[in-house]
Parts: C-alpha cells; sequence; structure tokens
C-alpha cells in the first residue's frame, strides 16, 4: 500500500494563503461496495506544481475483502482508531468543493458519492475532470491508459493503489498534457465534458441531406450543430467509418494542436484509407453554405 506503516493524518484544512489551479482525489476501498472508502488522498496543483497534500485513512465501517487488501495493502487492524466518512467529510468537502476535481477515472467521483449517501452528509460540488479521457486524447498511441502505464511513460515516481500516490500521479498526467499539447485546464475540461447523449433530428431537406458530420471542439447540441441539421445534417458524437465531413469549430480550444485530437487523427486515417471524409472549418463551411453558423 504505502511505503511507510499506514498512519492515518489528522485532517488539516487545505492553505488559505494560494488557491489550486485544480485538486486531484483517489479513493480506495475495503470491498466491492463502493462505498466502502478506506483511503483517501487529495493533492492541490498550482502552476504545474504541487501546492499541498492531504493523506488519510477511513474506517469504512464494512468488511475488508481480501480481493481489495490484495490490491492496496489495507486491512481492518490498520484503520483501528482512525476516523469514518462522515468524520472526514467537511475536510474532503473544503479540498474539492467549488474547484475543478480531478480523478483517473470516476470511480472515485462514484464512490465519495455514495459514501456521501451512506453517513447522511451533502453531496460534494465540484467540477470534475477525469484524467483518463485527457491521457487518452494526449497519447493515443498508448496501448493502455492506466495510471500505472501511464507513470512509467512519462517517468513520474509512483506508488500505484496508494491513495496519496494515485492522485499525485493523476495530477502529474494533466500537468504533462498541458505541456504535451499546449491545451489549457479550460480546454481540457470543454474537450472532455461533452454531452454524447443529445441527438438533434436532421431536416428533411437542406444543403447539407445526406452528410454525416462530426464537430471538434463544439457542443453537439449548440448553434453550430443547430445549422448543421437544420441544412439536413446528421450530427454524430465522433468520427465512426460512415462520417463524411468533420468540421473544426471556432470555438475548438486546441489551437495549432488540434490535429492531435482523436477525432481529427481518426478522420485522417480514413481519408488514407479513401474513405470519403472531409475536414473543413468552421468559417469554411459557413461561406460554403451561407450560413449564419456563428
Amino acid at each position: 500500500m504505502m511505503a511507510s506503516d499506514p498512519v492515518h493524518q489528522p485532517p488539516s484544512p487545505a492553505p488559505d494563503a494560494a488557491v489550486p489551479d485544480f485538486v486531484v482525489v483517489d479513493v480506495e476501498t475495503a470491498c466491492s461496495r463502493v462505498s466502502s472508502i478506506c483511503q483517501i488522498g487529495i493533492v492541490g496543483f498550482r502552476d504545474g506544481v504541487e501546492l499541498f497534500a492531504y493523506e488519510t485513512l477511513v474506517d469504512p465501517l464494512d468488511h475488508f475483502s481480501s480481493f481489495n487488501t490484495r490490491i492496496h495493502g489495507i486491512t481492518g487492524d490498520h484503520v483501528v482508531g482512525a476516523p469514518n466518512f462522515g468524520d472526514v467529510h467537511a475536510v474532503i468537502d473544503g479540498h474539492l468543493a467549488g474547484r475543478i476535481t480531478v480523478a483517473h477515472s470516476f470511480f472515485d467521483k462514484g464512490a465519495l458519492g455514495a459514501a456521501c449517501a451512506i453517513h447522511g452528509q451533502a453531496a460534494i460540488e465540484t467540477t470534475w475532470l477525469d484524467s483518463v479521457r485527457v491521457a487518452k486524447r494526449a497519447w493515443p498511441e498508448l496501448p493502455s491508459h492506466r495510471l500505472n502505464v501511464l507513470t512509467q511513460f512519462l517517468g513520474v515516481r509512483h506508488k500505484h493503489h496508494d491513495a496519496l500516490s494515485d492522485a499525485r500521479a493523476a495530477g502529474m498526467v494533466i500537468v504533462r498534457a498541458i505541456e504535451h499539447t499546449g491545451i489549457g485546464l479550460a480546454g481540457w475540461l470543454s474537450s472532455t465534458s461533452g454531452r454524447r447523449g443529445v441527438v438533434l433530428k436532421a431536416a428533411a431537406t437542406g444543403p447539407m441531406k445526406g452528410e454525416r458530420v462530426a464537430i471538434l471542439g463544439g457542443a453537439r447540441d449548440g448553434t453550430l450543430a443547430r445549422h448543421l441539421a437544420a441544412a439536413g445534417a446528421r450530427v454524430m458524437a465522433s468520427v465512426g467509418s460512415t462520417t463524411t465531413m468533420l468540421v473544426i469549430s471556432d470555438d475548438q480550444p486546441f489551437g495549432r494542436f488540434v490535429t492531435v485530437h482523436a477525432d481529427y487523427r481518426r478522420a485522417e486515417e480514413l481519408r488514407r484509407g479513401k474513405a470519403t471524409i472531409e475536414i473543413v472549418t468552421e468559417a469554411e463551411l459557413r461561406h460554403r453554405l451561407a450560413l449564419p453558423l456563428t
């Protein structure tokens, strides 16, 4: 689990002297119930540097399964005298609430939500960013985007399945992704939080009838998408084998690094395979169709 004997730290609030750009949280659980949090690690980052760290063991008030213990090394003996989740909720909320919170997959988001419900605590209101999705878009060539694979690739020191070390590592994934792509935190939030379930109905007629269009950097139900649907196009969630056009939104947050985006790379692959797919900018399409696309 940890490099030294597991000793829980007393709760301590985030420092008031500096506000982090984002915080990272990781939890370990005692058994298959996601509410059974037995360790929490939180790290704050500012300007690409660690600002503060918080870690505590937690008495899950639940049993420890042998499967989970084999993963993280924490047993019931380790959490004797440790606070339960209700005891540390206020500290966790103080670190996360109102901030951008990174987690490597949304397991941790679900675990915190379940623990809040089980312990009768208010849900933690924060803006979530999944570092797995960020890593997949920053380094699509990697065969796996598990945290231990990423840290080996990036040369980051890491002890897997220790909550504090995992939180630090996930934070460094975000820092390195920003450095590697030039896409800032706001850009990553925008590019990984699209509402995939939104489907606009294509008009029966129009200059785009029969086109299957993916929009890079724009919402699937945004103004551009609505104009395209009104022109007869079917707006897709992402580039696929049947996509006929990729439109690069004027609002795309990637700048000159747009060509590393997974949708752009997929469109290029399809073109090399002789698929009929066009890559155009929003401005080019607006001019072509004489439509008020902004």
